[in-house]
């Protein structure tokens, strides 16, 4: 996506009252928009939910949940026998190009596909939180496959903070259908799903899902929660995964900037 610009008498309005602890909408460094979750949204999906910061930032999630094939593929045995006992987790965003001038020029599906890694890198790793052994049927066989499509509707600055609120919410709201596992003999194993809408069960691991927050070094502070003008004066990104203990689950730093240990230390001590 194209940069977006800032003048540099806006850049020094947002340093000087980022440094102040009053930020140009008058919330602290560590204050979060107000945050609206709305869950069941889409009839026809599996879960769905909305996040909104205020009146900005907006997410749509959508989950399908479906019968697939266990994943047998695998850089070597170890990883496909334990690939061979779990169900799958398919993530993507995309961010609407009515959302935001920046989706709609060349570099936006660059954008989403970075995301979309982010967040398949989070629910399908060691400390997504997610049982993906409950999610598998038959090893070996058949499993549920948890599809995850989450769309940008507005922006307004925070994007992957909202993203991961708004999956983690749908998370909560998705049924999936009882399964029923009846041994025949000789190793022969079917399955029945229950076509009563009373019988469905949760996502195992759902509230274990971490949150992700975005602080954004500015100066020689850090914010959360962004503006997109606050975002353009970010010399350096830390992204926390935080799961419901208050356990940091995962960092990542992006942007050009450097970030001082001593500051690092300080981000990460906000949990």
């Amino acid at each position: 996506m194209p940069p977006a610009l800032i003048s540099p008498s806006e850049n020094d309005y947002i340093l000087r009252g980022v440094d102040s602890n009053i930020r140009a909408d008058g919330r602290g460094r560590l204050d979060y928009r107000q945050i609206i979750l709305e869950t069941g949204l889409i009839t026809q999906a599996s879960g769905s939910a909305r996040c909104r910061l205020g009146e900005g930032t907006d997410v749509l999630v959508g989950i399908k949940v479906e019968l697939g094939a266990v994943e047998l593929d695998g850089a070597d045995e170890d990883v496909a026998a334990i690939k061979a006992k779990r169900g799958r987790v398919v993530c993507n965003v995309e961010c609407s190009p009515i959302a935001s001038q920046q989706f709609a020029g060349r570099g936006a599906d660059d954008f989403n596909n970075e995301l979309t890694q982010m967040l398949d890198r989070v629910l399908n790793g060691p400390q997504g939180g997610l049982n993906l052994e409950k999610l598998c049927i038959i090893p070996g066989q058949q499993c549920w496959i948890v599809y995850i499509d989450a769309i940008v509707l507005d922006y307004a600055g925070n994007i992957l903070d909202t993203i991961f609120m708004a999956t983690r919410a749908a998370l909560y709201n998705t049924k999936i259908p009882k399964t029923i596992i009846q041994d025949r003999g000789d190793g022969e194993i079917e399955f029945d799903i229950s076509d009563d809408e009373e019988e469905w069960e949760r996502i195992e691991g759902w509230d274990k899902v971490p949150v992700a927050i975005t602080l954004n070094k500015i100066g020689s502070r850090h914010i959360v929660d962004a503006t997109p003008l606050e975002e353009l004066t970010t010399e350096a990104k830390l992204l926390v995964t935080v799961n419901k203990d208050g356990k940091v689950c995962g960092l990542q730093k992006s942007g050009g900037g450097s970030i001082n240990p001593s500051l690092l230390n300080d981000m990460v001590q906000v949990f």
